[in-house]
């Protein structure tokens, strides 16, 4: 009996061991998806990294900073639901005109700006003046109707984060 049950504690932890590694496999694989879909968005919105220089500098399509600015606005919601991401893809896909692949790819691309900038709030500053170097005002206005869609689509008034986004927003446009 006690070779019984050494023999079933050894299948056991053996069992066990196999799980986690393919667990780790999978985590891995998974990783590996979200690192391959980035720099597939960026390649597909023609986004080059300088690596001398901060990544949101490197922008030379305003609708990556679109993009990454409404991720950012996003995520200053405390707990965005899935109708709010929905709204912003569809506000994405409205304004700048792209299908709904494109769109999701180029938030892909915005959120992953938003991580480089350590955070919403300071991306939210940050690709806001470099979208205003880009074209000055002439983003202004698709940027503005994409925050609409997600604000409509949100449950209940902004947050003061949200608010002070959209103030940073207007002093970087030069906005009074």
């Amino acid at each position: 009996m006690p070779l019984l049950l050494t023999i079933l504690g050894a299948i056991s932890a053996i069992g066990f061991w196999i799980w986690r590694a393919r667990n780790a496999a999978d985590t891995a694989h998974e990783i590996l998806d979200v690192a391959n879909d980035i720099r597939a968005a960026a390649r597909r919105f023609g986004f080059r990294r300088n690596h001398n220089r901060h990544p949101v500098e490197d922008i030379e399509d305003p609708n990556i900073a679109i993009a990454g600015i409404a991720v950012c606005f996003l995520e200053l919601d405390d707990y965005p639901t899935q109708e709010e991401k929905d709204a912003m893809i569809r506000g994405l896909q409205a304004e700048l005109g792209l299908n709904v692949k494109d769109a999701g790819e180029i938030a892909v691309l915005g959120r992953w700006m938003m991580t480089q900038c350590n955070g919403a709030q300071e991306g939210i500053d940050r690709m806001a003046r470099k979208l205003y170097k880009l074209d000055k005002a002439a983003s202004f206005t698709p940027l503005m109707s994409v925050l609409k869609t997600i604000l409509n689509e949100a449950e209940g008034p902004m947050n003061s984060k949200q608010q002070s986004a959209l103030e940073d927003i207007q002093a970087a446009f030069k906005i009074s």
